[in-house]
């Protein structure tokens, strides 16, 4: 049976998996770490796993511009690559399709998990960052310039620092690495999410409080204006999922006329990479 590729990469990993059956299963995988060279050294690897795939699906942080990666300037040498090209140099008429992580791991919960069936979706992703994947159709919606759902832009305030001040406003808030950095500020010392999370009384906790409400009213916000009949929560996030979920719940109830569905991805640490996968098995089948 042929098998297909799928490759992540990730602000600070990349994972490479191949699969034969077209299911969410990884019959082989390698991880690196990000760094120099990071797409040389992925693809030396991925020819390791397989030199042969049927088709190659790739998911990366950032998204896709007129050929080249924006917003990820987090992976050395990665913002400005012309990625499709330098793809299409490495696997000629093999079929390869290119997303963000975020897109890709929504497709996996399309095919294979709690987005199955849907025809009008959202998937949250709380992790290290945050952005959201759009679902119409029962497809993601890329947007006119491959953006749509890059909620972490998002202003909180009327006028704050934005995207052209090199600012996330809404990211820097509430996802992963925002928790971490304003909960060591608090602390005078580094801490991690996990951490911030877990608080239950103490300035941490409040953190936790104003962080939920910001958190929750953008959700809220986003299926005011989509409408869907799913919300699908994945990210590394959900490890609090106990104390996330309740509070979306109560105020996607609250603020939105039909409220959707809300349940938790199926797919957590791997979502990106079967994503990828995911992608490439519907590029063998196009």
């Amino acid at each position: 049976m042929s098998r297909v590729l799928g490759i992540d990469v990730g602000g600070t990993k990349v994972a490479i998996g191949v699969s034969g059956s077209d299911g969410p299963v990884v019959a082989g995988r390698a991880r690196l770490e990000t760094g120099p060279d990071t797409l040389v050294r992925a693809l030396a690897a991925a020819r390791s796993l397989d030199g042969r795939p049927a088709a190659v699906g790739f998911s990366t942080c950032g998204v896709i511009r007129d050929g080249v990666v924006r917003l990820a300037p987090n992976v050395p040498g990665w913002e400005g690559l012309e990625l499709p090209r330098l793809l299409r140099e490495e696997f000629g008429a093999t079929p390869v399709a290119i997303d963000n992580d975020v897109n890709a791991a929504a497709a996996a919960e399309l095919r294979w998990g709690a987005l199955r069936g849907v025809s009008t979706g959202v998937y949250l992703n709380l992790g290290t960052g945050l952005a959201a994947a759009l679902v119409v159709g029962g497809r993601v919606v890329p947007g006119a310039h491959g953006a749509a759902g890059e909620i972490g832009y998002l202003q909180v305030t009327p006028g704050q620092a934005a995207f052209a001040d090199g600012r996330v406003p809404l990211e820097e808030l509430v996802s992963g690495a925002g928790l971490a950095a304003r909960g060591g500020a608090l602390l005078g010392r580094a801490t991690t999410a996990e951490e911030v999370l877990a608080a239950r009384t103490g300035p941490l906790a409040e953190l936790v409080e104003e962080t939920l409400r910001v958190l929750t009213m953008t959700v809220a916000n986003l299926c005011v204006t989509l409408d869907p009949e799913r919300l699908v929560v994945g990210g590394g996030m959900m490890g609090a999922a106990g104390l996330i979920v309740p509070r979306l719940a109560d105020e996607v109830r609250r603020a939105v006329p039909f409220p959707p569905e809300i349940r938790p991805g199926r797919f957590t640490d791997d979502a990106p990479l079967l994503g990828a996968l995911a992608l490439a098995h519907a590029a063998a089948r196009a």
